[in-house]
C-alpha cells in the first residue's frame, strides 16, 4: 500500500503502471473493499447458519472464507515487511486474528480481518483521489493538434507527437504539449497552468507548455517533448513519487504501532508465563492471547484513513490539493507562515500608480511617448503603460536595450525610456525616490534629449492579501514575508498587507537559510510559486505552492498545491487541516485508552475475547463517526475588523 494515511503496509505495488490505467474512481472499484464486502457476505452467511442450528462444521466453514478473504488485504505485505524487520499495524492485527483462531473463535478472527481490509480499502481510495486531483491537469491538454509535415497539415492525438515535429497553434487553442515558439508572436494565457493573471508576451525562441492557450497570433511550434513527458505529465509524476517517497517513519499509525507491538508482544508472553508458574497454564496461555486481540488498534486503524480520504476530499473541494495523510498531518501542525511576494501576495498584474512631469510638461505628453514607446516592447511593464493610454503616437526604429530600457523615434524626435541611472533623473530625483519607496517600479521617460517624466508601475498586493495575513494572525499564525525584491519595495507592500516581519534582498538559499532558523521556533509553511522558491519550499515543514503549476520545481517540493488563485484558500485550507489533525488526534487518544482500560480486564480475566472483540466494533463505529467529520467544509469566520480596510491602498495621481 502507499503511505498516505496511517495504516496498512507501505510495500510498493508490483503493478503500479497497471494501476495507473485503472484507477479506482468508486468505492466499488477498490480491491480491498470488494474483498471486505465479500469477506461481510460470508460473515453474515455464518452468523445466520448458527441462528439456524446449522452443523459447527459450516458455521466454522464460512467464518473461515470471511476469515481469509480479510486477511488476503493485509497478511501477505505484513509477511513481506516482517521478512526486512519492519513491523506495525498489519503485524498485530494479523497476530491478534491468529490468537482467536488458536482460541477458536474464528468469527471473531474473521470480524478483525474484515473491519481492518475496509482500513486498507479506505487508505487506497484516499490516495486514489489525490491522484486523480491531480490527473485532472492532463484534461488541459486538447483531444487533437494540427502538425506541419512535408508542407501540409494534418491532424493527430497529442500522443502521436515526436520531438522535433511542427505544431501549428492557432488563436485560442491549447497548446498540445511543450515545445519552443519558431514563428509567430502571441500572448500565451497560462493561468490555468502557472496562475499568472497577465497574458505572457512569446515569440521566436521563447518557450510554450502544454496547456496554455494561444491569444490572437498564429503560431508554429516545434515539439521539445512528448505527451508523455510534458510539464502536466510531469508535474502527475512528481507528486505520485513524492508520496511514495514520504517513507513509513512519517506514517501515524506505524509510528504508534512501531514501539507497541512488541510491547504488547513482549506483554502476551510474560502473561502466559508468569501465569502459567502460579495458575493453570491454559488458562493464562488463553488470557494471554485475549490480551493481544484486546491489544490491536482497530479503531486507530480505521479511523485515521476515513478521516484521511474526508479531509482530502474537503480541501479540494475548497481548491486545496493535498498530496497525502503526512502532508495533512503536518500542515495542522503549521504554526508560522512564510509568504513570498511576487505571485502570491501580489497579483502579477503591474498597473500605472503615479506620473511625475518636468516643468513644461504635462502627464498625457509623458504617457504618449512612454505608450508610443512600449507599444512595440515585450517587456512586462509595457501592458501597464498600454492599458492606461488607450490611444497613443506611434514610435519608430524601437529597438530594446537590454537591462536598460528602450529607444526609439517619436514623430521625428529621439525617445527614451528606462530605469534611473541609464537615464539621469535629474530634478525628478526626489519623486523617482518616492515612488520607490512607495514599492514601485520607476522608469524615466526622455523626449528630443530632455527628461519630461517618470512613471510608478506598480504590481499591486492581491485585493485579499491584507484580509488572509489579519486572518492568519487572528488564528495564531505568525507571518513573514520572503522576496528577492529590494528593501524599500518589501517593506512598503509589506506594511500594505500588514506583515512587520520582512525579510529582502534575498537570494534562494537565503530564503532556505531564514526558513531553517523558522522552523527551530515553530512549524513553518513556506508559500511560493517560482523556481527561486523552490529550496524553501523543501526546507519548510510544509511546502504550498500558489497555483496549480507554479513551476515544475516548486511542485516536486510542495506538499500543497493551491488549485485557484485566490489567497483566501490558504486560511481555509490551514484551518481544515487543523481540524482534521485535531479528529486524527482524538481518535488515537481513544483508540489508545481503549487499548489501556481493556490490557488489564482481559489479563485478569474480566473480559473474554467475545466482549473485548465487542468493545472494538463499537469504539470502531464511533471513530469512523468522528472521521468523518473532517469531510465537512466549514465557512471561514468574518474577517477580523480592520482587515478589508487594510486592502484599500491610498491612490496616487495616475493610479488606476
Amino acid at each position: 500500500m502507499t503511505d498516505a494515511c496511517g495504516c496498512g503496509s507501505d510495500e510498493p505495488r508490483e503493478d503500479s503502471n497497471e494501476l495507473e490505467e485503472q484507477e479506482p474512481e468508486r468505492l466499488w472499484e477498490v480491491s480491498e473493499l470488494r474483498f471486505a464486502a465479500a469477506a461481510g457476505l460470508f460473515l453474515v452467511a455464518g452468523f445466520v447458519a448458527d441462528l439456524n442450528d446449522a452443523s459447527q462444521g459450516v458455521v466454522t466453514g464460512l467464518n473461515a472464507v470471511a476469515l481469509a478473504l480479510g486477511a488476503w488485504t493485509f497478511v501477505p505485505n505484513t509477511l513481506k515487511r516482517l521478512a526486512k524487520g519492519k513491523i506495525g499495524v498489519g503485524t498485530l492485527m494479523t497476530i491478534a486474528a491468529v490468537g482467536a483462531v488458536i482460541l477458536g473463535e474464528v468469527a471473531e478472527a474473521a470480524m478483525l480481518a474484515f473491519l481492518y481490509s475496509i482500513s486498507e480499502g479506505l487508505e487506497e481510495y484516499a490516495v486514489a483521489r489525490t491522484r486523480r486531483g491531480l490527473r485532472a491537469l492532463l484534461s488541459l491538454v486538447p483531444a487533437e493538434a494540427t502538425i506541419l509535415r512535408d508542407g501540409s497539415q494534418a491532424v493527430v492525438a497529442p500522443a502521436e507527437l515526436a520531438i522535433g515535429d511542427l505544431l501549428l497553434v492557432r488563436p485560442g487553442e491549447r497548446v498540445a504539449t511543450d515545445g519552443v515558439i519558431r514563428t509567430g508572436r502571441t500572448a500565451l494565457d497560462v493561468s490555468a497552468l502557472t496562475g499568472e493573471s497577465v497574458p505572457v508576451e512569446a515569440g521566436p525562441g521563447d518557450t510554450v507548455y502544454a496547456g496554455c492557450i494561444n491569444g490572437t497570433g498564429v503560431l508554429e511550434v516545434e515539439v521539445t517533448t512528448t505527451a508523455e513527458d510534458n510539464s502536466l505529465a510531469r508535474i502527475v509524476t512528481i507528486v505520485e513519487a513524492e508520496q511514495s517517497r514520504k517513507g513509513e517513519a512519517q506514517r501515524l499509525a506505524d509510528r504508534i504501532a512501531k514501539p507497541l507491538v512488541p510491547g504488547i508482544m513482549v506483554l502476551a508472553a510474560i502473561i502466559a508465563i508468569v501465569g502459567s508458574l502460579i495458575g493453570d497454564p491454559a488458562t493464562w496461555i488463553e488470557r494471554a492471547l485475549v490480551v493481544l486481540v484486546a491489544a490491536s488498534p482497530c479503531a486507530l486503524a480505521i479511523s485515521v484513513p476515513v478521516t484521511v480520504v474526508a479531509a482530502i476530499g474537503a480541501a479540494s473541494r475548497i481548491g486545496a490539493l493535498v498530496k497525502g495523510g503526512a502532508a495533512l498531518e503536518a500542515l495542522g501542525r503549521i504554526r508560522t507562515v512564510a509568504l513570498d511576494k511576487t505571485g502570491t501576495l501580489t497579483r502579477n498584474d503591474p498597473a500605472v500608480v503615479e506620473v511625475a512631469t518636468a516643468p513644461g510638461h504635462t502627464r498625457e505628453q509623458v504617457l504618449d511617448v512612454a505608450a508610443a514607446l512600449e507599444a512595440r516592447s515585450e517587456h512586462p511593464l509595457a501592458r501597464a503603460i498600454l492599458a492606461a493610454v488607450p490611444v497613443h503616437r506611434d514610435a519608430e526604429g524601437v529597438e530594446s536595450v537590454t537591462g536598460a530600457g528602450i529607444i526609439g523615434v517619436v514623430d521625428g524626435r529621439p525617445a527614451r525610456l528606462g530605469r534611473p541611472g541609464w537615464i539621469a533623473a535629474g530634478e525628478l530625483a526626489e519623486p523617482v525616490r518616492g515612488m520607490q519607496e512607495a514599492g514601485a517600479t520607476a522608469v524615466l521617460v526622455e523626449y528630443d534629449g530632455v527628461v519630461i517624466g517618470a512613471v510608478a508601475v506598480r504590481d499591486d498586493l492581491r485585493p485579499e492579501a491584507a484580509e488572509v495575513v489579519a486572518r492568519l494572525r487572528a488564528d495564531g499564525y505568525q507571518v513573514a514575508m520572503l522576496t528577492g525584491d529590494n528593501e524599500r519595495t518589501a517593506t512598503a507592500l509589506a506594511a500594505q498587507a500588514g506583515i512587520s516581519d520582512v525579510h529582502a534582498d534575498l537570494r534562494p538559499e537565503d530564503k532556505a537559510a531564514i526558513i531553517h532558523r523558522l522552523r527551530e521556533q515553530r512549524p513553518t509553511a513556506m508559500v511560493g510559486d517560482g523556481v527561486n522558491d523552490a529550496p524553501a519550499l523543501a526546507t519548510a515543514d510544509v511546502g504550498i505552492a500558489m497555483g496549480a503549476m507554479g513551476s515544475d520545481v516548486a511542485i516536486e517540493t510542495a506538499d500543497v498545491a493551491l488549485m485557484g488563485e485566490d489567497l483566501r484558500h490558504l486560511p481555509h485550507s490551514l484551518n481544515q487541516a487543523r481540524r482534521a489533525r485535531s479528529i486524527m488526534l482524538q481518535n488515537v487518544g481513544l483508540s489508545l485508552g481503549l487499548i489501556t482500560i481493556l490490557i488489564p480486564l482481559a489479563a485478569f480475566g474480566v473480559l473474554g475475547l467475545a466482549a473485548v472483540v465487542l468493545v472494538h466494533e463499537v469504539a470502531e463505529i464511533f471513530v469512523i463517526g468522528n472521521g468523518v467529520r473532517a469531510g465537512r467544509v466549514r465557512p471561514l469566520a468574518a474577517a477580523p475588523a480592520g482587515a478589508s480596510a487594510a486592502t484599500a491602498v491610498p491612490a496616487k495621481a495616475g493610479a488606476r
